[in-house]
């Protein structure tokens, strides 16, 4: 097997937010089992979703490495943070969570750029723009949660949380 052409930063960075993409989605799951444990069923399958879609971010890294013929290392993931006080706990963890995962598609790209590896910073302009939806969605969800104030309006939240931030 030939070897791989991706400079070495490159690859170090592709492999850590692989392994990054992969946290989340862990992160996403714990945050789904919480809100199902707290009766918010539209939060969990929101999250739930979430979860999967970081999955789909992990395998954009995989399919990138193995194409270019580099490995795709897979390293220990930590657990992710379980217990909340609220809601809104849950919503500021969210956009932690993508503010985090932000600066690290930064850092692949500066990374790219620097070594003018044309094929990963290509890659990684896809998410970067995800990145910003990412982010919108999240400070949205911390906007309505904190709004959802009055009786009720918690359970209409969870009743449509899908629909509003997931575009169904």
């Amino acid at each position: 097997m030939p070897k791989s052409i991706i400079p070495p930063k490159v690859l170090s960075q592709l492999q850590r937010q692989l392994n990054q993409e992969l946290n989340a989605a862990h992160a996403y799951q714990a945050l789904s089992i919480w809100c199902a444990f707290q009766n918010l069923d539209g939060f969990a399958r929101f999250f739930a979703k979430q979860s999967g879609e970081e999955r789909v971010h992990a395998q954009k890294f995989i399919d990138h490495l193995v194409d270019r013929n580099a490995p795709a290392v897979l390293a220990a993931l930590p657990a992710p943070k379980q217990e909340f006080s609220s809601l809104l706990e849950v919503a500021k963890q969210t956009l932690a969570m993508e503010q985090g995962n932000t600066r690290g598609i930064n850092a692949v790209f500066e990374a790219a750029a620097a070594a003018k590896d044309y094929p990963a910073q290509v890659l990684m302009h896809w998410f970067i723009k995800e990145q910003v939806e990412e982010e919108a969605w999240a400070t949205e969800l911390i906007d309505r949660v904190e709004k959802a104030n009055c009786a009720g309006s918690r359970d209409e939240l969870d009743r449509h949380i899908e629909k509003l931030l997931g575009g169904e």
